[in-house]
């Protein structure tokens, strides 16, 4: 397995703000969108290197198992009759701001439910929530991997990409980051979550503010990311594109989509971004490792931009020779489009 998502899969209903009309039994959930980032640089049979896990209730969608199945990923579909798919509320406001509820009971995923599984022994892992969850989370997970190996040697490290959960970035919650942020070897939070676990407001009135950004990220780091203190902070900003740093590597990256008209829907947007970046750090070099961190990030910018570009996910099409596109545009030309737009993009 090249990525494992601890994220949910939850059908959504989506409302906009006027005249724009709610849509309900969307595709959706942390772990959907990030599985989806990560198989879009995984074509068949690698795809099914990519993990994830649906809990299917009684009023599954069969539409949406059939979407499911025709990315050919390694999810594991767990048919849960007795209990209703977790469903959810999302409502956007300004700064891409979104408002968020739960309308059925969730049923959370934790270490326990990738024993006996091939996700236990993926190579890099999405976790999406609050600190000490993380903190436990990582240590159960690795706990599982040293007693569960065939031979005597201790298996490698994954990675381990930490999402931090909205509600809980606040200043309280200040001092339990930092703990988790030993633990893992990329955080990344969205502009403002960063900001909000500091206290501060990281929006500026048209952009938002890159230098506040950079001293808290900066904060970060001297704290130490990562088991020796060598991970790095990743900071999505939306429209503003994301900043990533750790030693030796600061750099500001442009959001594939320039223009407000080509962003339809930007949930799941972060979520796929990560997807896309776990890949990356998996795939890109030669080795897994946060060596490969811009063109990491450059693969997440290309997912995120899949997945904001329409309600729900990205339509897979295949061409006379079994290509794949995604809403009729290939990944990889994505990226070298992407490519050639960095080599004149001039650092905020």
């Amino acid at each position: 397995m090249d990525f494992c998502t601890m994220g949910l899969f939850i059908i959504d209903d989506i409302e906009f703000p006027p005249p724009k009309p709610k849509v309900t039994n969307v595709l959706g959930g942390a772990g959907t969108y990030s599985a989806l980032g990560a198989r879009l640089f995984a074509q068949p049979p690698r795809s099914r290197a990519v993990g994830w896990i649906v809990d299917a209730g009684s009023d599954f969608p069969l539409e949406l198992r059939e979407t499911i199945a025709s990315w050919d990923t390694g999810v594991l579909i767990r048919e849960t009759p007795q209990r209703l798919t977790t469903r959810s509320w999302n409502g956007y406001g300004e700064h891409e701001h979104r408002a968020f509820r739960y309308l059925t009971p969730k049923l959370r995923l934790d270490h326990r439910d990738l024993i006996g599984t091939p996700l236990l022994w993926s190579k890099s892992f999405h976790l999406i929530c609050h600190p000490l969850r993380c903190i436990d989370l990582v240590e159960n997970i690795l706990a599982l991997r040293n007693q569960s190996a065939h031979t005597g040697a201790k298996p490698p490290r994954p990675l381990f990409i930490w999402e931090p959960v909205p509600d809980l970035c606040t200043p309280g919650e200040l001092q339990n980051t930092l703990k988790a942020l030993r633990s893992v070897d990329v955080v990344s939070p969205n502009h403002s979550e960063l900001g909000a676990l500091f206290g501060k407001d990281t929006n500026g009135p048209h952009h938002v503010d890159y230098r506040l950004i950079e001293q808290l990220c900066d904060q970060w780091l001297a704290s130490g990311i990562g088991e020796n203190g060598k991970g790095a902070v990743v900071v999505r900003a939306g429209k503003d594109g994301c900043f990533v740093k750790r030693a030796g590597l600061q750099r500001w990256l442009p959001a594939y989509h320039q223009s407000a008209d080509s962003v339809i829907d930007p949930t799941g947007g972060g979520n796929g971004f990560l997807g896309g970046l776990a890949m990356g750090l998996v795939r890109a070099g030669a080795a897994p490792g946060l060596d490969n961190l811009e063109e990491a990030a450059i693969w997440g910018s290309v997912s995120a931009s899949f997945a904001i570009e329409q309600i729900g996910a990205p339509v897979l099409s295949h061409g006379s020779q079994g290509e794949e596109t995604w809403n009729k545009a290939g990944v990889a030309d994505r990226v070298v489009a992407f490519k050639q737009r960095l080599q004149t993009y001039v650092q905020p």
